[in-house]
C-alpha cells in the first residue's frame, strides 16, 4: 500500500518586513534598538539585525514624535490627535496619556532624570510635563513657528531647556526662573537640530540655511559662525573617548596640528548631500569629508540624509535616509594615515513594492530582493543587513 505524503507545517523563522516608514524615531541609549514610526504603528527594532522585536498600535495615528526614557524602559509618542502617550516597553502597554498643545506634537526629549517630559508643537509652544503625574510643569510661548527641535541640558545641574523653530530662532528656557532666558536670532531659515558641546558651555546649532552657529550658554553670546554650504538636518558633538575622539587624536598627531585637539569643539553634520563631514569649531574648517554618498535612492530629490545620531563610544553613527535608510558609519584606518568612514551596516525600514525574489550566491546564502526602485537589494536572512546592486 502506497504511503500518503503528508503535509508540512512552516513556521516563520526570522520575517523581513518594513520596520520604518519615515518621519520620528528615538535610539536606545546603548544603541541596542531603534524605535520607528511605522505608517500608524511603532516598531521596536533591534539594530544589529533590523530584526521587529515588538509592534505598538497607536490607534490608526500615525506618530509625529518619540522619544525614549534615559533608561529605555518608557517610550513617549504624539500624533496628530495632540494626545501624548506613556508606554511601558516590557509590557507594550501605554500606561497613561494627555492633551495639552493645540496642534501635532513635533519634538519630544525625556530628562536625564526620567522625570520631565518636554513637547515640542506645531502650535510654536515647548511644554514640559511631570512623567508620572501626566500634568504640565512648565508652559512656554514666544516662538512664532512650528517648534521641531527640543533638547534639555545634558548636565542634570543646569536647568536649562533649548528650542529650535522654523522661525529661524533658538531659545533658551530657564526651568527655575519658568521664563525665556536668551533668543538666539543668528539664523535666516527654520532650524533643523541643536546640540550642546560636552564641557556643557557651548550650544550648536544647524539650520536650513547652511551654517552652524555657536553659542555661549554662560553669558548667552555669539561665538561664531560655521559655513557649511549645505542644508543641514543634524549637528553631532564628538565626544570623547568616542571611536572619532580617537581617531581625530590620531589625523592631528599626523598633521602636527596637536594646538586645535585640546579646546576646540568636533562635531558632525549631515544633510541634502548625503556624505557625513567633521569639523573643527575653532578654525570652522572641514576636517573630514566623504568622498562619496553611500545613498543609494530612487531619485535625485531622496538623495540627502533626514538625520543623524551619534552612538555610545565604541559604536559610531547612524545616519538616516530620505528613503528611509540607516547606514551605521564607523572611523576605519586609511593608508594615507587619514582615516575613512566605513559604511559597516545598512538597515532598508522600507521595501516598496517587492515585485520578485530568488536566493542567489554561494550555497544561496543571500536573498535578492527586486522592487519598484532601480537596484536589487540584497537580504541575509541571518542577519538581515541589506547591500543595494544596480539592475544593469
Amino acid at each position: 500500500m502506497a504511503t500518503v505524503p503528508l503535509k508540512k507545517n512552516y513556521r516563520c523563522v526570522p520575517s523581513l518586513q518594513q520596520f520604518y516608514t519615515g518621519g520620528p524615531f528615538a535610539v536606545s541609549s546603548d544603541g541596542s534598538f531603534i524605535a520607528c514610526a511605522c505608517d500608524e504603528s511603532i516598531r521596536i527594532v533591534d539594530s544589529s539585525n533590523a530584526s521587529v522585536r515588538s509592534t505598538i498600535d497607536t490607534d490608526s495615528e500615525a506618530p509625529t514624535a518619540l522619544a525614549l526614557s534615559p533608561n529605555d524602559k518608557l517610550l513617549f509618542s504624539a500624533g496628530h490627535s495632540r494626545q501624548i502617550r506613556v508606554w511601558d516597553l516590557s509590557t507594550l502597554k501605554c500606561v497613561r496619556s494627555w492633551k495639552g498643545h493645540e496642534g501635532p506634537v513635533m519634538g519630544m526629549a525625556c530628562h536625564m532624570s526620567g522625570g520631565l517630559l518636554a513637547t515640542a508643537g506645531a502650535d510654536g509652544k515647548v511644554l514640559v510635563w511631570d512623567v508620572d503625574g501626566g500634568f504640565c510643569t512648565h508652559y512656554f510661548k514666544g516662538h512664532t513657528g512650528v517648534v521641531s527641535s527640543i533638547m534639555f541640558h545634558p548636565d542634570t545641574n543646569r536647568t536649562l531647556l533649548f528650542s529650535g523653530s522654523a522661525d529661524a530662532t533658538v531659545r533658551v528656557w530657564d526651568l527655575l526662573a519658568k521664563k525665556c532666558v536668551a533668543t538666539f536670532k543668528k539664523h535666516e531659515s527654520a532650524v533643523t537640530s541643536i546640540a550642546v558641546s560636552e564641557d556643557g558651555r557651548i550650544l550648536l546649532t544647524a539650520g536650513r540655511d547652511k551654517v552652524v552657529h555657536l553659542w555661549d550658554l554662560h553669558g548667552y553670546g555669539f561665538i561664531r559662525t560655521v559655513l557649511t554650504y549645505e542644508v543641514l538636518e543634524a549637528v553631532c558633538v564628538i565626544r570623547s573617548g568616542s571611536l572619532f575622539a580617537s581617531f581625530l587624536a590620531s589625523f592631528y598627531k599626523q598633521s602636527e596640528k596637536r594646538k586645535s585637539v585640546s579646546s576646540a569643539i568636533h562635531f558632525v553634520t549631515v544633510g541634502e548631500r548625503g556624505i557625513v563631514r567633521i569639523w573643527n569649531s575653532e578654525s570652522a574648517a572641514c576636517l573630514f569629508e566623504q568622498k562619496s554618498s553611500d545613498i543609494t535612492a530612487s531619485s535625485d530629490m531622496d538623495r540627502g540624509f533626514t538625520s543623524a545620531v551619534m552612538l555610545p563610544v565604541d559604536q559610531g553613527l547612524v545616519c538616516v535616509t530620505a528613503d528611509q535608510q540607516f547606514l551605521f558609519f564607523a572611523p576605519v584606518e586609511h593608508t594615507e594615515g587619514m582615516f575613512k568612514l566605513a559604511l559597516s551596516r545598512r538597515l532598508v525600514g522600507y521595501n516598496e513594492d517587492i515585485v520578485d525574489m530568488r536566493f542567489v550566491g554561494e550555497e544561496e546564502k543571500f536573498l535578492a530582493v527586486a522592487t519598484n526602485i532601480e537596484q536589487v537589494i540584497c537580504k541575509n536572512p541571518k542577519t538581515s543587513g541589506d547591500e543595494y546592486h544596480s539592475a544593469s
